[in-house]
């Protein structure tokens, strides 16, 4: 039985990112860069104004107040987009905005708040306060210059990301490919949501946590009808879904019991089962394959197990496929408003929420079929075997979707 480490690693070592794709700008959020980027061009690409006012000589102004006010005269405006053509000499100024290139001669700008129009004199403009030289200017190249990195192969293009590719000129980007991924439940109690329940039989609910899980994580799902416990049927579906997607994952159907025939399906295919048990709780029946380029995971039916092996073991494997080059889960640390106790022999990663005051205690029952602590869980906690974490300890929350 592997550890949780070991695991990932063999996922994440067995993995070639899909081809990237280029697309605009405008539809690569939270998509994953797969070029490096540097700039063409200076930000900001000249000496500008950092606010409304006049641009001035800050030797004409060195000794301005609002009970000693200096008097240049105004020769003309540049609104930003606009370039002055004159040049500024001793005792004139000119009207300026905020982004507004700085005229030549100018080494300095007063806010307008700082001046008064002279209603008795046309054209004159009263300077109420100093200004050092360069005050209130920004400089050319200040915050990037040309040949400045911006970004790495593998970063999530975030909106600010996105925003510093639009400024220095870029307007598409390529990124690693969307995976494909289909879901699959098997077992013969399943029954669609929404139909009537006979005796015996439960509604299936995996496929809408797993679907929006795959989402948070970049790829597109496509929910698959329930599969039967029947040997072939269990194989006509992996065969079609491994054909036409990326990334093949179901629930259910992967331990070693009479009826449990979702390894086999994919030996029979050709694919090649990399491991199948992970030293964790929930979770510990997992399956991991490859049939090609096509990736297999066989989740626990337990919706906590479901969910839980997704998160710890699924998620990484969806952000490289992607080329991302970080794929831990979003963490949050806080602490403890209650002790968590696991007396078994696996690592437990226990669902658990915040309070009103930020701690973190158990989100309910943590059985691996036990729903309502899903429902109120933010994310989970990693408890080693034999292990009470006291209450008032400061712990690691690891969130199921980004934050």
């Amino acid at each position: 039985m592997l550890s949780l480490e070991a695991a990932r690693q063999r996922i994440i070592n067995s993995i070639e990112p899909l081809p990237p794709v280029s697309v605009p700008l405008d539809q690569a959020a939270d998509r994953f860069l797969a070029e490096r980027l540097v700039s063409s061009v200076d930000l900001p690409g000249f000496d500008n104004s950092a606010m409304d006012g006049y641009a001035v000589r800050a030797a004409d102004v060195s000794n301005a107040s609002a009970e000693n006010p200096v008097a240049l005269r105004l020769i003309g405006r540049a609104a930003a987009g606009d370039v002055f053509a004159g040049e500024l000499t001793r005792g004139i100024c000119v009207r300026v905005f905020t982004g507004s290139m700085l005229p030549a001669g100018a080494d300095a700008v007063i806010m307008q708040e700082d001046t008064r129009v002279d209603g008795a004199a046309a054209h004159t403009v009263l300077m109420l306060d100093a200004a050092k030289p360069w005050e209130n200017v920004r400089f050319k190249g200040e915050d990037i210059k040309t040949g400045t990195p911006l970004l790495e192969p593998g970063s999530r293009l975030t909106p600010g990301r996105l925003q510093l590719l639009a400024a220095t000129g870029h307007d598409s980007v390529k990124v690693g490919a969307i995976p494909q991924v289909a879901l699959i439940s098997t077992g013969n109690e399943l029954v669609e949501p929404g139909q009537s329940l006979a005796p015996g039989k439960i509604y299936e609910s995996n496929r809408a946590a797993l679907a929006a899980l795959v989402r948070h994580a970049g790829g597109l799902p496509r929910t698959l009808p329930i599969v039967t416990d029947d040997p072939a049927d269990t194989e006509a579906v992996l065969r079609s879904a491994l054909a036409s997607h990326d990334v093949v994952i179901s629930s259910g159907g992967v331990s070693v019991g009479e009826l449990d025939f979702v390894k086999d399906a994919f030996e029979r295919l050709g694919g090649k089962l990399e491991f199948w048990k992970v030293a964790i709780k929930p979770g510990r029946p997992f399956v991991f394959g490859r049939l090609g380029r096509k990736l297999f995971f066989g989740l626990p039916g337990n919706p906590a197990s479901a969910m839980v092996t997704f998160a710890l073991l699924v998620r990484p494997a969806l952000l490289r496929l992607q080329g991302a080059a970080d794929w831990s889960l979003p963490v949050l640390r806080a602490e403890l408003a209650e002790s968590l106790a696991n007396g078994g022999d696996r690592r437990h990663f226990m669902r658990v929420r915040r309070d009103t005051d930020g701690l973190i205690r158990s989100a309910g029952g943590q059985g691996s079929h036990q729903l309502s602590s899903l429902a109120g869980a933010e994310g989970l906690v990693d408890v080693p075997p034999k292990t009470t974490l006291p209450a008032g300890s400061q712990v690691s929350m690891f969130l199921w979707s980004p934050v």
